[in-house]
């Protein structure tokens, strides 16, 4: 069974559910939605299809500013009401692209991510999770939803680790570009060292 790696053909980062009224109440929030645009830039950097979504706009409000002010026009933001983000829009670009990895950022760990997570699991893609990325209101909830997505067969990263690997090439001519990008990413610790 080969190990899964990040390669930039086939692979799509998708930013879930950083929102104006939920990103307050989310455990080191802004540090998190920091890091997921960083990874914005990284996928912006080295062509790699995004996608963002909105969970409940009406009552959370859409995406905060870090992350609104990286959205391309090829970008789509898909709003929502399932806490899946797997949802048709989000498959049929999926599909459309033949995108097989998909590298998770976004909030909440134990609810929208950890439900898109075992969603796309099951349909045979592969996921990675930028573990600095990802948060919850709760702190305590997030160990508990990295471990139960890692059992599933996700895989845990970082926005320092997935960038390199998708790099893979200090040669690259994305190289330093990606480098200076990822300079100030946040550090996040996790209750029971996420």
């Amino acid at each position: 069974m080969p190990i899964p790696r990040l390669h930039r053909d086939g692979t799509a980062l998708l930013v879930i559910d950083l929102q104006e009224r939920l990103l307050p109440t989310i455990h080191l929030g802004n540090d998190i939605a920091f890091n997921c645009g960083v990874l914005m830039d990284v996928a912006d950097a080295l062509g790699l299809p995004t996608l963002v979504t909105e969970q409940y706009v009406r009552g959370l409000g859409h995406s905060v500013a870090t992350i609104r002010e990286r959205i391309r026009p090829s970008t789509p933001v898909i709003e929502k009401t399932r806490f899946s983000a797997a949802v048709r829009p989000v498959m049929a670009f999926l599909e459309e692209r033949r995108i097989g990895t998909v590298l998770l950022c976004g909030i909440e760990s134990h609810v929208c991510v950890l439900q898109t997570a075992l969603d796309l699991l099951a349909g045979g893609r592969r996921v990675f999770l930028a573990t600095d990325a990802i948060s919850s209101g709760q702190a305590d909830q997030v160990p508990h939803a990295f471990a139960r997505m890692q059992a599933a067969g996700a895989v845990r990263t970082g926005t320092l680790g997935a960038t390199y690997e998708l790099l893979a090439d200090a040669a690259d001519p994305a190289f330093k570009a990606c480098l200076a990008l990822v300079r100030g990413v946040r550090s996040v610790r996790h209750v029971s060292g996420g």
